[in-house]
């Protein structure tokens, strides 16, 4: 019998992570939705060019849109293609999942971040999340409460000499 090769269909899993909308905001719910991409930035983003830092989305029409996500072309870019790398892109959701974020943002006063872009099935998806701003208190719980659990850690590793 001859064996299978086997072939990870996900070209490589974690794109980018957006590590700062969890220190900025509470996150409630999470979404992922495709992406509306053009050639050359699927290119930038097999080469892991992207910033997601600065990013949200909006709402516009009843549809859902990224903006504010940099992906900079590839210096061997074509020379017809005009690339924008800031542009806003769409997210594809389902509408029940648009009407829910839609009613979420206007009435409740949330806003849409984006906490990871990554490959599923060869196809570039973003997880979204419905996000509540933190305030300056809660940004100082959460590193504290961080500090001493790295701490507990390194006091348990220290008097347990067998991990």
């Amino acid at each position: 019998m001859a064996k299978s090769k086997e072939k990870s269909k996900d070209g490589g899993g974690t794109i980018a992570l957006n590590k700062r909308a969890r220190h900025e905001y509470h996150l409630d719910e999470r979404y992922e939705a495709g992406l509306s991409l053009q050639g050359w930035e699927v290119k930038s983003l097999r080469a892991g060019r992207i910033n997601l830092s600065d990013a949200y989305a909006i709402v516009k029409n009843g549809e859902i849109y990224l903006f504010g996500a940099s992906i900079p072309p590839l210096l061997s870019a074509s020379t017809h293609v005009v690339a924008d790398d800031r542009r806003t892109r769409k997210l594809l959701l389902h509408r029940e999942e648009i009407d829910k974020l839609l009613g979420a943002v206007e009435r409740k006063g949330y806003t849409i971040v984006p906490t990871a872009l990554y490959w599923k099935h060869n196809r570039v998806k973003i997880e979204i999340a419905l996000a509540r701003g933190k305030q300056e208190h809660d940004k100082r719980d959460a590193e504290k409460d961080r500090d001493w659990n790295r701490e507990k850690q390194r006091t348990l590793r220290a008097k347990n000499p067998l991990g």
